[in-house]
Formats: structure tokens, C-alpha cells, sequence
């Protein structure tokens, strides 16, 4: 199967804070053992309260289209065959202060809207480089 934006799209780098998120199969947030505040992306220190000690928790995948954007331009040769596409950014429902941003993968761009419901879908892929299999998160549109 081919991915999203092709397969010769460059995959993230994962370092110990983003590698839940890419690699969960769920869209799993840091949370700060302090404080309890949720942040994303994940960082070293805590926004709320500074502190370094963190969990994670898992949100069900439901959220919002706070903002996006139709990309028209390919930015790179890879991407010459997929434009346009929407790159929205979803405040979490049950997390409103966490907003991520993702790709929305089933609705043409000019079809996507500021406040149109979504869930997270994941684009299974395994990294030849690295040897681990990811789970890169995705948007579906809602209906109803």
C-alpha cells in the first residue's frame, strides 16, 4: 500500500519524546507528572509548572478542525504528484488545550472546514532505516 504523501516522503525523526506518538497506533499525549498538564509536542519541560518527570495519555482520537491549509505547491519532487492536499491542525475533544496537526486523508481539500468533526486514522509503516514499524496518525472527516 502506498503511503500518503508517497513512499519516498521522508518519515520523522523519532527522539524519546515523539516516539510514543508515532509509534502507539493512538494518538498518545505527554502528560506532566507534576502537574497533570497535557502538552504537545512533547518537550523536556513542562509548560505549566517546569517540571521534567512524564507519563502519557491516550486520547480517543476525536476532535475538530481548528485550522488547515490546501497545499497547491510541491515543496519537494516527492510531493509532485499528491498536491493539493489538507494539512489541518485538531483540537483534541477530550483534550481542548492540545491541538496536532495531520493530514486529512479522505475528503478533497476544498472540502474541508474550520470546526468539521474527525478521527484519527493510522497509516501503518515500517522504516527500512530504522527497522521500526510506525503508526503515523492521520485525519478522517465525520459525517453527521
Amino acid at each position: 500500500m502506498s503511503r500518503y504523501l508517497g513512499d519516498a516522503w521522508a518519515l520523522p525523526y523519532l527522539d524519546p519524546q515523539i516516539r510514543p506518538f508515532f509509534s502507539s497506533g493512538v494518538i498518545r499525549i505527554q502528560v506532566c507528572r507534576s502537574c497533570d498538564a497535557p502538552q504537545h509536542p512533547p518537550d523536556d519541560v513542562c509548560h505549566a509548572c517546569q517540571g521534567t518527570e512524564f507519563s502519557h495519555r491516550d486520547s480517543a482520537g476525536l476532535g475538530t478542525v481548528h485550522s488547515f491549509i490546501i497545499v497547491h505547491h510541491p515543496v519537494h519532487p516527492a510531493l509532485t504528484e499528491r498536491v493539493p492536499y489538507a494539512v489541518a491542525l485538531i483540537t483534541l475533544d477530550d483534550m481542548p488545550q492540545i491541538r496536532v496537526c495531520g493530514n486529512i486523508v479522505d475528503a478533497a481539500p476544498e472540502a474541508v472546514s474550520i470546526g468539521q468533526p474527525v478521527r484519527a486514522t493510522f497509516e501503518e509503516i515500517h522504516d527500512a532505516e530504522t527497522g521500526e514499524d510506525l503508526t503515523i496518525p492521520q485525519w478522517e472527516t465525520l459525517t453527521g
